[in-house]
């Protein structure tokens, strides 16, 4: 089966071939962690873990590169730790919140069923030349400079945005209609009000390198262009992240890195996820719907939530509800039940029919469903071939009980007291037994086996 992937920059669903089916190589643009991650960053990270199980049942796993960056150089790292660890210098206080919400991220979306990236590059590490040789974001601003895209002016190495007469085409803006940007400031030493950093100043009281330009930082987009080459080449296979980032970031590392190498391409494939909104409304700590994933993990199996988030497909705006998390619930209690302890069958075509359309995950639920309904041990190879059914049925079925706080004594003890209500045709009791349980969130089942149960979602 061909494998078609929607191109942001050309606005095209097509085949996807790699630029070497033996080294098939993907970058997607990973958390800035001066916070615990949030729903909508656990899209991106849920949709091309997606694409990168797929890329590697096509080629093999040894054959697929995955890399997801940590960027821990932010000047909101610095004013989270300059509040978190007032005592610390301030190097010391950024490591221990970067430290901190590095590892939360990964114990989040692990317990989402993600497999961690193939590497996954802190941004620090790459400001300087290394030992090792792969790229580095002074050697990069070097090229830029040397090659006549970037210039020096107040203490800042600018980007200069006239110079590459193609620069907006991933967005579509044209140049003379653009604002600067997150994170870049329109003062008077630009040549262009577009023009964005490749390196500021750092005051004494915020991190710093040395750097040709002096006591410095990078800018933000630099910062993956450097990466990414570091792992991948000059040119990839697919460059992912969120619709947010569209631009300036991927406009931007657009620019830098084909402007660097004299390249025609930084990837082949620009993709990108929509946005995320909660009951209807955009996600805000104002209106009170802003939740992290641990938040909701404290509430919901990873994979309940792994299940919600692919039910709309990865382009489209998706509405998470309540609802929809229940449901979502309640699909999982059936496969678990009917599959989770099946370990002979084989990925489902329909499944991989549905993943090779530009990753439609509602079509590849559809087909879970008729796979449900025909082929067991199918549904189960396919649930763990997309990063479900982690548990037996029967660590699921404890999870549930633990989670909703059920006496599982207290329940079987209900039970036999209503089957001997039953035996002796007590049924007015035997209904009351049934309503107490039912109160309890205890969906009970007759058959001629005897009576079984399971908490109701």
């Amino acid at each position: 089966m061909d494998l078609r992937l929607y191109d942001t920059l050309t606005r095209e669903k097509r085949p996807f071939v790699p630029l070497d089916p033996s080294h098939v190589r993907m970058y997607v643009c990973g958390p800035t962690v001066y916070d615990f991650a949030h729903i909508g960053n656990a899209r991106p990270v849920i949709v091309f873990d997606v694409l990168f199980r797929l890329l590697r049942h096509v080629y093999g796993a040894e054959h697929v590169t995955y890399v997801r960056n940590i960027t821990d150089v932010d000047d909101k790292i610095n004013a989270r730790a300059a509040r978190d660890f007032p005592s610390l210098p301030l190097n010391e206080a950024i490591r221990k919140v970067t430290e901190k919400t590095a590892s939360q991220f990964h114990a989040d979306v692990a317990a989402l069923g993600c497999l961690p990236p193939t590497v996954e590059p802190r941004a620090t590490d790459f400001v300087l030349p290394r030992a090792d040789g792969k790229t580095d974001m002074v050697t990069l601003i070097k090229q830029l400079i040397a090659r006549g895209h970037a210039y020096e002016a107040a203490g800042e190495v600018l980007f200069d945005t006239q110079s590459m007469p193609d620069y907006g085409a991933l967005s579509g803006r044209k140049l003379d209609e653009q604002l600067a940007g997150a994170r870049v400031a329109v003062d008077a030493h630009k040549k262009n009000p577009a023009d964005f950093v490749l390196w500021k100043q750092s005051s004494a009281d915020e991190p710093g390198w040395e750097s040709p330009w002096g006591r410095g930082r990078p800018g933000w987009h630099i910062e993956c262009s450097a990466m990414s080459e570091a792992y991948l080449g000059d040119i990839f296979d697919i460059h992912g992240g969120g619709l947010d980032l569209i631009f300036p970031h991927h406009e931007n590392e657009i620019a830098q890195s084909r402007c660097a190498h004299g390249t025609p391409a930084m990837a082949n494939f620009w993709m990108h996820n929509g946005f995320l909104e909660v009951e209807g409304e955009k996600m805000s700590k104002s209106l009170g719907n802003f939740f992290t994933i641990n938040e909701l993990l404290a509430d919901w199996p990873g994979e309940v939530l792994r299940l919600n988030m692919l039910k709309t497909h990865y382009r489209s705006p998706i509405d998470w509800t309540l609802k929809s998390v229940e449901e979502s619930a309640r699909t999982l209690d059936d496969w678990y039940k009917a599959a989770a302890d099946l370990h002979d069958g084989k990925v489902s075509e329909r499944v991989l029919e549905a993943l090779s359309d530009d990753l439609n995950t509602p079509q590849m639920i559809a087909a879970l469903h008729g796979v449900r309904s025909s082929d067991l041990g199918a549904l189960a190879a396919s649930l763990r071939f997309l990063g479900f059914l982690s548990e037996s049925a029967a660590q699921w079925e404890r999870r549930k009980q633990k989670a909703s706080g059920v006496d599982a004594s207290r329940v079987n003890a209900l039970i036999a007291d209503r089957t001997a209500a039953r035996a002796r045709k007590d049924f007015k009791e035997s209904d009351r037994i049934r309503d107490e349980l039912a109160a309890m969130g205890i969906a009970i089942k007759d058959s001629k086996e005897g009576t079984t149960w399971e908490v109701a979602r």
